[in-house]
């Protein structure tokens, strides 16, 4: 029989308050196993920060994925564009990218003609209750990651997502794009919190 021992951290609650030791996670499986890029969700720029922080004198790639433009407020991208240029400038790279496991799909259940539930919000909505609303957001980014050519299908990555706010859930990742989600496979959980 054949095994690998590894660390798993549970972070007490969901939160913000994980973030910095969420980042630390990331950075210290990602040299472990020699994995050269993060995928981090950051809508206000906070997380991609101290994700930022953590990578700093290695030569790991950030990648951060925000919401698009719109999602919050029609015309409004909610990253500070100041913050993503200086981020841009520093090597970091920054996508915006739809909600591959809702997009278009939340707008046909939320119209009242409609209605319903659809197959994708099925595939979201079990992520966010069997395990952590952050390994939904970490799957999605993935996914945005590789539909842009960001993340390869043939290279292990770390990605990061968090509850409304913060990263509290870190895990490695064999990406696949959106179109073939079923390849992709989430091969480590480093961190999640424990109650959700």
């Amino acid at each position: 029989m054949s095994y690998t021992k590894k660390t798993t951290y549970y972070f007490d609650n969901p939160g913000p308050e994980n973030t910095s030791d969420a980042a630390l996670f990331a950075i210290e499986r990602a040299e472990e196993l020699g994995i050269k890029k993060v995928v981090v969700a950051s809508s206000s720029g906070k997380t991609a920060l101290e994700f930022q922080k953590s990578i700093s004198g290695t030569d790991i790639e950030l990648i951060v994925v925000t919401h698009v433009v719109g999602f919050t407020q029609p015309g409004v991208w909610e990253f500070p564009k100041d913050l993503a240029e200086r981020m841009e400038s520093e090597g970091v790279r920054i996508i915006k990218g739809t909600h591959a496991l809702s997009g278009l799909e939340r707008a046909i259940s939320r119209n009242a003609k409609l209605g319903g539930s659809s197959r994708t919000e099925v595939v979201a909505e079990t992520l966010r209750r069997t395990v952590a609303i952050g390994l939904k957001v970490a799957v999605e980014c993935t996914l945005i990651a590789a539909d842009q050519g960001i993340v390869s299908p043939e290279e292990e990555i770390i990605a990061a997502g968090g509850t409304a706010e913060g990263c509290d859930t870190v895990c490695v990742i064999k990406p696949s794009h959106t179109a073939s989600y079923f390849s992709l496979q989430v091969r480590e959980i480093i961190a999640m919190p424990r109650n959700r």
